[in-house]
Protein backbone atom coordinates (compact mmCIF):
# COMPACT_ATOMS: atom_id res chain seq x y z
CA UNK A 1 0.00 0.00 0.00
CA UNK A 2 1.45 3.37 -1.09
CA UNK A 3 1.19 6.35 1.23
CA UNK A 4 1.37 10.03 0.43
CA UNK A 5 4.22 11.47 2.52
CA UNK A 6 2.42 14.80 2.91
CA UNK A 7 -0.60 13.01 4.36
CA UNK A 8 1.70 11.00 6.62
CA UNK A 9 3.26 14.22 7.91
CA UNK A 10 -0.18 15.73 8.52
CA UNK A 11 -1.27 12.60 10.39
CA UNK A 12 1.82 12.68 12.67
CA UNK A 13 1.36 16.38 13.46
CA UNK A 14 -2.33 15.95 14.33
CA UNK A 15 -1.50 12.93 16.50
CA UNK A 16 1.08 14.97 18.41
CA UNK A 17 -1.05 18.11 18.69
CA UNK A 18 -4.22 16.24 19.69
CA UNK A 19 -6.26 18.88 17.92
CA UNK A 20 -7.00 19.65 14.30
CA UNK A 21 -6.90 23.39 15.01
CA UNK A 22 -3.49 23.35 16.72
CA UNK A 23 -2.07 21.08 14.03
CA UNK A 24 -3.40 23.32 11.25
CA UNK A 25 -1.73 26.36 12.85
CA UNK A 26 1.57 24.51 13.13
CA UNK A 27 1.41 23.38 9.51
CA UNK A 28 0.16 26.78 8.26
CA UNK A 29 -2.91 25.13 6.72
CA UNK A 30 -6.61 25.77 7.01
CA UNK A 31 -8.55 23.28 9.11
CA UNK A 32 -10.71 22.12 6.15
CA UNK A 33 -7.58 21.42 4.05
CA UNK A 34 -5.96 19.46 6.88
CA UNK A 35 -9.19 17.56 7.54
CA UNK A 36 -9.39 16.54 3.86
CA UNK A 37 -5.79 15.32 3.96
CA UNK A 38 -6.48 13.14 7.02
CA UNK A 39 -9.65 11.72 5.43
CA UNK A 40 -7.75 10.79 2.25
CA UNK A 41 -5.18 8.94 4.35
CA UNK A 42 -7.95 7.15 6.22
CA UNK A 43 -9.44 6.12 2.86
CA UNK A 44 -6.04 4.72 1.82
CA UNK A 45 -5.73 2.81 5.08
CA UNK A 46 -9.34 1.66 4.94
CA UNK A 47 -10.16 2.56 8.54
CA UNK A 48 -10.53 5.61 10.81
CA UNK A 49 -7.28 6.84 12.36
CA UNK A 50 -8.84 9.29 14.81
CA UNK A 51 -11.85 9.48 17.04
CA UNK A 52 -13.17 13.02 16.69
CA UNK A 53 -14.43 14.71 19.86
CA UNK A 54 -15.35 18.26 20.74
CA UNK A 55 -12.15 18.43 22.83
CA UNK A 56 -9.85 17.18 20.10
CA UNK A 57 -8.62 14.19 18.10
CA UNK A 58 -7.77 10.85 19.72
CA UNK A 59 -5.99 8.04 17.90
CA UNK A 60 -7.90 4.84 17.23
CA UNK A 61 -6.16 1.49 17.73
CA UNK A 62 -5.26 1.49 14.04
CA UNK A 63 -4.00 5.07 14.32
CA UNK A 64 -1.77 4.11 17.24
CA UNK A 65 -0.41 1.18 15.23
CA UNK A 66 0.31 3.43 12.23
CA UNK A 67 2.01 6.27 14.15
CA UNK A 68 5.49 4.72 14.74
CA UNK A 69 5.60 3.60 11.09
CA UNK A 70 4.59 7.08 9.99
CA UNK A 71 7.45 8.59 11.96
CA UNK A 72 9.92 6.13 10.41
CA UNK A 73 8.61 6.95 6.93
CA UNK A 74 9.20 10.64 7.65
CA UNK A 75 12.68 9.86 8.94
CA UNK A 76 13.62 7.76 5.91
CA UNK A 77 12.28 10.38 3.52
CA UNK A 78 14.39 13.05 5.25
CA UNK A 79 17.44 10.78 5.18
CA UNK A 80 16.91 10.08 1.47
CA UNK A 81 16.79 13.80 0.73
CA UNK A 82 20.03 14.34 2.64
CA UNK A 83 21.70 11.43 0.84
CA UNK A 84 20.70 12.73 -2.60
CA UNK A 85 21.81 16.25 -1.69
CA UNK A 86 25.14 14.84 -0.53
CA UNK A 87 25.66 13.08 -3.87
CA UNK A 88 24.89 16.36 -5.64
CA UNK A 89 27.41 18.20 -3.48
CA UNK A 90 24.67 20.17 -1.74
CA UNK A 91 24.65 18.40 1.61
CA UNK A 92 24.54 19.91 4.98
CA UNK A 93 23.93 16.43 6.35
CA UNK A 94 22.91 15.72 9.92
CA UNK A 95 24.08 12.95 12.22
CA UNK A 96 21.63 12.33 15.06
CA UNK A 97 23.78 10.49 17.54
CA UNK A 98 23.19 9.09 21.02
CA UNK A 99 26.01 8.06 23.33
CA UNK A 100 26.65 7.02 26.90
CA UNK A 101 28.82 9.39 28.93
CA UNK A 102 32.09 7.46 28.76
CA UNK A 103 31.87 7.43 24.96
CA UNK A 104 30.78 11.03 24.49
CA UNK A 105 33.53 12.38 26.74
CA UNK A 106 36.45 10.39 25.31
CA UNK A 107 35.69 8.82 21.92
CA UNK A 108 33.53 11.47 20.28
CA UNK A 109 35.81 14.55 20.31
CA UNK A 110 38.50 13.00 18.07
CA UNK A 111 35.97 11.04 16.05
CA UNK A 112 33.83 14.05 15.21
CA UNK A 113 36.85 16.22 14.52
CA UNK A 114 38.09 13.73 11.89
CA UNK A 115 34.66 13.26 10.31
CA UNK A 116 33.91 16.98 10.09
CA UNK A 117 37.31 17.64 8.54
CA UNK A 118 36.21 15.39 5.68
CA UNK A 119 32.59 16.63 5.65
CA UNK A 120 32.82 20.31 6.60
CA UNK A 121 29.09 20.83 6.06
CA UNK A 122 28.14 18.15 8.55
CA UNK A 123 25.85 19.01 11.44
CA UNK A 124 25.92 16.75 14.51
CA UNK A 125 23.26 16.45 17.19
CA UNK A 126 24.54 14.48 20.21
CA UNK A 127 22.31 13.21 23.01
CA UNK A 128 24.11 11.89 26.10
CA UNK A 129 22.11 9.52 28.30
CA UNK A 130 22.03 5.99 29.72
CA UNK A 131 21.35 3.06 27.40
CA UNK A 132 17.73 2.52 28.42
CA UNK A 133 16.73 6.04 27.35
CA UNK A 134 18.93 6.03 24.24
CA UNK A 135 17.34 2.79 23.04
CA UNK A 136 13.91 4.42 23.19
CA UNK A 137 15.18 7.43 21.22
CA UNK A 138 16.64 5.09 18.60
CA UNK A 139 13.40 3.14 18.18
CA UNK A 140 11.39 6.37 17.88
CA UNK A 141 13.73 7.73 15.22
CA UNK A 142 14.94 10.65 17.33
CA UNK A 143 18.53 9.45 16.86
CA UNK A 144 20.01 7.33 14.06
CA UNK A 145 22.99 5.77 15.84
CA UNK A 146 23.75 4.98 19.47
CA UNK A 147 27.20 4.26 20.92
CA UNK A 148 26.88 2.22 24.09
CA UNK A 149 27.71 -1.00 25.92
CA UNK A 150 27.06 -4.12 23.88
CA UNK A 151 23.73 -5.77 24.67
CA UNK A 152 21.77 -8.46 22.79
CA UNK A 153 19.96 -7.43 19.61
CA UNK A 154 16.20 -6.96 19.77
CA UNK A 155 13.43 -7.02 17.19
CA UNK A 156 13.96 -3.29 16.66
CA UNK A 157 17.64 -2.59 17.42
CA UNK A 158 20.79 -4.32 16.16
CA UNK A 159 24.47 -3.79 16.94
CA UNK A 160 26.94 -3.15 14.13
CA UNK A 161 29.11 -6.24 14.40
CA UNK A 162 32.36 -4.89 12.98
CA UNK A 163 32.36 -1.79 15.19
CA UNK A 164 33.45 -2.73 18.70
CA UNK A 165 35.99 -1.61 21.30
CA UNK A 166 36.68 -2.26 24.99
CA UNK A 167 37.18 -0.36 28.22
CA UNK A 168 37.63 -1.31 31.87
CA UNK A 169 35.28 -0.43 34.74
CA UNK A 170 35.90 -0.61 38.47
CA UNK A 171 35.22 0.85 41.90
CA UNK A 172 36.33 4.49 42.20
CA UNK A 173 36.89 6.84 45.11
CA UNK A 174 38.48 10.17 45.88
CA UNK A 175 42.27 10.18 45.83
CA UNK A 176 42.25 10.98 49.59
CA UNK A 177 39.55 8.45 50.55
CA UNK A 178 40.31 6.72 53.91
CA UNK A 179 40.01 3.27 52.32
CA UNK A 180 43.28 3.91 50.53
CA UNK A 181 45.06 3.58 53.86
CA UNK A 182 44.26 -0.14 53.97
CA UNK A 183 46.95 -2.46 52.65
CA UNK A 184 44.29 -4.83 51.30
CA UNK A 185 40.70 -4.18 50.38
CA UNK A 186 37.89 -6.71 50.63
CA UNK A 187 34.36 -6.64 49.34
CA UNK A 188 33.06 -6.10 52.86
CA UNK A 189 35.11 -2.89 53.09
CA UNK A 190 33.46 -1.26 50.11
CA UNK A 191 30.05 -2.82 50.76
CA UNK A 192 29.49 -0.86 53.97
CA UNK A 193 30.59 2.48 52.50
CA UNK A 194 28.01 4.97 51.13
CA UNK A 195 27.68 4.85 47.34
CA UNK A 196 26.49 7.21 44.63
CA UNK A 197 25.34 5.63 41.40
CA UNK A 198 22.93 5.58 38.49
CA UNK A 199 19.32 4.65 39.32
CA UNK A 200 17.91 1.16 39.51
CA UNK A 201 16.55 0.08 36.15
CA UNK A 202 19.55 1.27 34.17
CA UNK A 203 21.98 -1.17 32.51
CA UNK A 204 25.01 -0.03 34.61
CA UNK A 205 23.02 -0.71 37.79
CA UNK A 206 22.05 -4.18 36.54
CA UNK A 207 25.67 -4.92 35.61
CA UNK A 208 26.98 -3.91 39.04
CA UNK A 209 24.24 -5.97 40.67
CA UNK A 210 25.38 -9.01 38.68
CA UNK A 211 29.00 -8.50 39.73
CA UNK A 212 28.13 -8.33 43.43
CA UNK A 213 25.78 -11.31 43.07
CA UNK A 214 28.62 -13.33 41.54
CA UNK A 215 30.51 -12.80 44.82
CA UNK A 216 27.47 -13.87 46.85
CA UNK A 217 26.59 -10.33 47.96
CA UNK A 218 23.72 -7.91 47.50
CA UNK A 219 24.09 -4.36 46.26
CA UNK A 220 25.81 -1.85 48.58
CA UNK A 221 23.80 0.99 50.07
CA UNK A 222 23.31 3.58 47.31
CA UNK A 223 22.70 6.81 49.18
CA UNK A 224 22.49 9.09 46.15
CA UNK A 225 20.98 8.18 42.79
CA UNK A 226 21.55 10.47 39.82
CA UNK A 227 21.65 10.35 36.04
CA UNK A 228 24.07 13.29 35.94
CA UNK A 229 27.61 12.08 35.30
CA UNK A 230 29.08 15.44 36.32
CA UNK A 231 27.25 15.33 39.65
CA UNK A 232 28.25 11.71 40.18
CA UNK A 233 31.93 12.53 39.70
CA UNK A 234 31.61 15.52 42.01
CA UNK A 235 30.12 13.31 44.73
CA UNK A 236 33.01 10.88 44.44
CA UNK A 237 35.73 13.53 44.34
CA UNK A 238 34.37 15.90 46.97
CA UNK A 239 31.97 13.99 49.22
CA UNK A 240 33.92 10.72 49.41
CA UNK A 241 31.19 8.48 48.05
CA UNK A 242 32.20 5.30 46.28
CA UNK A 243 30.94 4.59 42.78
CA UNK A 244 31.52 2.40 39.74
CA UNK A 245 32.79 3.91 36.51
CA UNK A 246 34.51 2.96 33.27
CA UNK A 247 38.02 4.39 33.13
CA UNK A 248 37.35 6.78 30.20
CA UNK A 249 34.58 8.48 32.16
CA UNK A 250 36.92 9.84 34.82
CA UNK A 251 40.16 10.06 32.83
CA UNK A 252 40.47 13.83 33.31
CA UNK A 253 39.80 13.52 37.07
CA UNK A 254 42.37 10.73 37.33
CA UNK A 255 45.01 12.90 35.66
CA UNK A 256 44.15 15.67 38.12
CA UNK A 257 44.40 13.11 40.95
CA UNK A 258 40.83 13.79 42.08
CA UNK A 259 39.43 10.31 41.44
CA UNK A 260 41.24 6.99 41.28
CA UNK A 261 40.30 3.35 41.04
CA UNK A 262 40.23 1.24 44.20
CA UNK A 263 42.12 -2.06 43.89
CA UNK A 264 39.21 -4.47 44.33
CA UNK A 265 39.93 -7.18 41.81
CA UNK A 266 36.64 -9.01 42.21
CA UNK A 267 34.83 -5.95 40.92
CA UNK A 268 37.00 -5.09 37.93
CA UNK A 269 35.13 -5.62 34.70
CA UNK A 270 36.02 -5.28 31.02
CA UNK A 271 33.10 -4.28 28.87
CA UNK A 272 32.56 -4.19 25.13
CA UNK A 273 31.10 -1.11 23.47
CA UNK A 274 29.58 -0.90 20.03
CA UNK A 275 27.33 1.09 17.73
CA UNK A 276 23.61 0.37 17.37
CA UNK A 277 21.10 1.16 14.65
CA UNK A 278 17.45 0.45 13.97
CA UNK A 279 16.84 -2.89 12.31
CA UNK A 280 14.35 -1.32 9.88
CA UNK A 281 15.20 1.37 7.34
CA UNK A 282 18.62 2.55 6.25
CA UNK A 283 21.33 4.78 7.65
CA UNK A 284 21.67 8.33 6.29
CA UNK A 285 24.89 9.01 4.41
CA UNK A 286 26.45 11.17 7.14
CA UNK A 287 25.96 8.34 9.65
CA UNK A 288 27.69 5.93 7.29
CA UNK A 289 30.67 8.28 7.11
CA UNK A 290 30.82 8.50 10.89
CA UNK A 291 30.77 4.70 11.16
CA UNK A 292 33.62 4.41 8.67
CA UNK A 293 35.71 6.73 10.82
CA UNK A 294 34.74 4.88 14.00
CA UNK A 295 35.80 1.55 12.50
CA UNK A 296 39.20 2.89 11.49
CA UNK A 297 39.93 4.48 14.88
CA UNK A 298 38.35 2.00 17.28
CA UNK A 299 40.54 0.38 19.91
CA UNK A 300 39.34 -3.01 18.68
CA UNK A 301 37.26 -3.99 15.68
Amino acid sequence: MAYDLTQIEHFAVVAEAGSLGRAAMGLNLTQPALSRSIRRLEESVGAPLFERHTRGMMLTDIGRALLPHAKLLQHDARAAREEIDAMRGLARGTVRLGAIASVSSVVLPDLLSNVMAKWPGLHVQVTEDVWNNLAQLLVRGDVDLVLSVEVPDTEEIVSIKDCRWNDVSGVVAAAAHPLRQKSELYLADIHREPWAFLPKGTEPYANLQRLFAAQGMGMPTIVVETRSVLFLKSLVANARFLSWMPEPMYRAERKADDIRALPVRELTNTRTLTAFRRRAGFLPGPCVKLLEELRSHSVSK
